[in-house]
């Protein structure tokens, strides 16, 4: 596993060539959320940076001449931070695996896994992640999607069920939806779906903030699933849905986590370019800003090495989003206000980035949730002693 700072150097310098490409695309991307496809959905190199296995990749980035295919969370981090910088919502936006490959990745059998990756491979296509629901969130004791046996002479089994908040729901072409088949922890389980399947609905939501990512409500009345579109059929009832749910989410929270810490980045570099004259309280301000953004990438870093080495331990995770997502809304507010009255108007990126900054306090958790982890990541001595030295 190649963590040195030489290889993370330069493929954070890849990731930020990328990113340029993004400029053109951030403000029409959040005045019309529509336009996701036409904008982000004709250019191939985006593949090369959403975590594509390399048997569906034949054109990875490069480091040093070494393929590089952005499948562990410390390539992941570095690689959508720089792009965060730009535009989080069209990073989010980009066709590609997203948090569904996590599972795919975990838990699918090989002609699943084929199903899903080929389908990416041959055609710009997007993916969902199904958890939340209206009324439940993503408690999964209180699930409320089922899937179950038809009982009107049928074979094969039904869904039923509303997810909400889903990011690309409503131009995603595959995805995966989680149900409940079972009472228990044990009884839900992670199933395969293709989105043109009857009665299935994707409907996209108004949001002030990641407007680019569409995010969707999607509906299941009676779609029909096969028994090869359970993930994980073949693994006992510990190895299926649930199992992987926790590891995605460990594993997909220092993502979050290097978006908001982008989102911050790029606020602080646009008070840098464009404010011409700084006061010495700003100048304070701004080298504050600076120290913690170093702090919370150092913490990002280790919470992604930390996924990469046990995805079943959430605690550096959930510490890591607590952090950046707090930064970010600092970051981006204390933006504005250095502008002074009428920011908003006349700096139009930073009141995207602004209202982005408040999503990540919502995706994969709140910090509510997060210090929940925390606390029982501290007890449980994952933190190891933390205790100042004397």
């Amino acid at each position: 596993m190649t963590t040195d700072p030489g290889f993370l150097a330069g493929l954070r310098g890849l990731a930020r060539e990328h990113a340029d490409l993004l400029r053109p695309t951030a403000l029409g991307l959040d005045a019309d959320p529509s336009l996701g496809p036409a904008l982000l959905g004709t250019d191939p190199r985006w593949l090369r940076l959403t975590g594509m296995p390399a048997a569906y990749n034949p054109d990875p980035l490069r480091v040093g001449g070494r393929p590089v295919y952005v499948d562990r969370c410390v390539e992941q981090v570095v690689v959508m931070e720089e792009l965060a910088r730009v535009d989080a919502a069209a990073v989010l936006a980009l066709p590609g695996p997203s948090m569904s490959g996590f599972v795919v990745a975990d838990i699918a059998d090989e002609e699943q896994r084929d199903r899903y990756y080929q389908r990416l491979a041959d055609r710009p296509t997007w993916t969902f992640f199904g958890m939340t629901e209206p009324a439940h969130g993503s408690d999964p004791a209180s699930m409320g999607t089922a899937l179950r046996p038809a009982d009107d002479g049928r074979e094969g089994l039904l869904l039923n069920g509303t997810k909400r908040f889903v990011g690309n729901g409503a131009r995603a072409g595959i995805g995966v939806v989680f149900a409940r088949r079972h009472p228990g922890p044990l009884g839900v389980v992670a199933v395969l779906l293709e989105t043109d399947r009857p009665g299935f609905t994707g409907i996209p939501l108004e949001t002030l903030g990641l407007r680019g990512l569409q995010l969707s409500e999607l509906r299941m009345r009676d779609v029909p699933v096969a028994d090869a579109d359970v993930l994980g059929r073949h693994r006992p009832a510990t190895r299926g849905g649930m199992w992987a749910a926790v590891r995605t989410f460990n594993r997909y929270r220092p993502v979050v986590a290097s978006f908001a810490l982008g989102v911050a980045q790029g606020a602080h570099d646009y008070v840098v370019a464009n404010r011409r004259q700084l006061g010495s309280g700003e100048r304070d301000l701004l080298a504050d800003l600076a120290d913690r953004l170093a702090g919370t990438r150092a913490t990002v870093m280790a919470a992604a090495e930390s996924a990469d080495h046990d995805p079943r331990d959430g605690t550096l995770a959930s510490a890591a989003k607590i952090r950046a997502t707090a930064l970010a809304e600092e970051s981006t507010l204390l933006a504005l206000r250095m502008f002074g009255p009428g920011a908003r108007w006349e700096h139009p990126l930073l009141d995207k980035w602004a209202r982005d900054a408040r999503a990540f306090e919502f995706m994969e958790g709140t910090s509510n949730v997060q210090r929940l982890t925390l606390a029982q990541g501290h007890l449980n001595g994952s933190l190891g002693d933390v205790r100042p030295a004397a």
